[in-house]
């Protein structure tokens, strides 16, 4: 391996062990160019069966963008973002070209749509990586899976597709401190899957509960402890169940 080449693996791991999410997006224009470029590389990713089962709608109008803020709950970089990608699991294209080719498919099921997200989840992570190697700054938004049925009617998605992730994508403006993560040693399991100990716990949870920011969320929600600010104020049982209900309603009414 030459000098330069090992060099440029070598920054690539550092970006990405460095790597942040970015919400504050400078006005400086994503070039359709490179947008093209990150969608090829982007294709290069593994994919169940070489079906490809995405389709990605871009956003870049402000009307668009301010039609779909709602549904990500207002977060201010859905419109601030040059570009806004829905990535879709997208069945829709495959059974076609099935049909026009005297072949029943038979797709309409979870195991499918599993698939589909599979590759829609595998085409987003390639395609962010890529970006990030440009300079580009991504955000994901987990809101997709919150308020599907409302970005199926704005896009205009027909059968056969779920939006699945909403990436915002733009040159940073700020870059912030980078989020803390669990160590490695916490979800790796040797041969088989080892059960955690409390003491596994406490070790394991001990840097994110001692963070300044993290005492700040306790204080702020009147709790006692960061998990019940999980439990209790994040992500509650009953937005899980409401949520729940929402995409497996709408999983039914695209067709799986």
């Amino acid at each position: 391996m030459s000098v330069h080449l090992q060099s440029t693996k070598m920054k690539t791991m550092e970006s990405l062990k460095n790597r942040r999410t970015i919400r504050k997006y400078s006005n400086e224009p994503v070039r359709d160019d490179l947008l093209h470029e990150l969608l090829e590389i982007a294709a290069r990713a593994s994919t169940t069966g070489n079906m490809q089962l995405y389709s990605v709608v871009i956003t870049r109008g402000e009307d668009m963008k301010a039609a779909l803020a709602p549904a990500h709950f207002n977060q201010p970089m859905v419109k601030q973002a040059p570009v806004v990608l829905t990535v879709c699991a997208d069945f829709n294209r495959f059974n076609q070209w099935c049909m026009l080719r005297n072949a029943t498919p038979g797709y309409d099921n979870f195991v499918s749509f599993f698939n589909a997200a599979m590759d829609a989840l595998f085409f987003a992570q390639t395609f962010c990586v890529a970006a990030e190697e440009k300079g580009l700054g991504i955000c994901y938004l987990g809101t997709t899976t919150y308020n599907p049925d409302k970005i199926i009617d704005i896009l205009g998605l027909p059968k056969f597709v779920m939006p699945l992730i909403t990436i915002t994508l733009g040159y940073p403006e700020v870059i912030p401190p980078q989020p803390d993560r669990l160590p490695v040693s916490s979800f790796i399991h040797r041969e088989i899957y080892k059960e955690y100990t409390p003491e596994d716990i406490e070790t394991y949870y001990a840097y994110k509960e001692s963070l300044p920011e993290n005492h700040q969320f306790i204080a702020e929600n009147n709790k006692e402890t960061l998990a019940q600010v999980f439990t209790d104020v994040r992500y509650k049982k009953a937005d899980n169940e409401h949520f729940s209900k929402v995409l497996l309603d709408t999983l039914k009414r695209q067709g799986f």
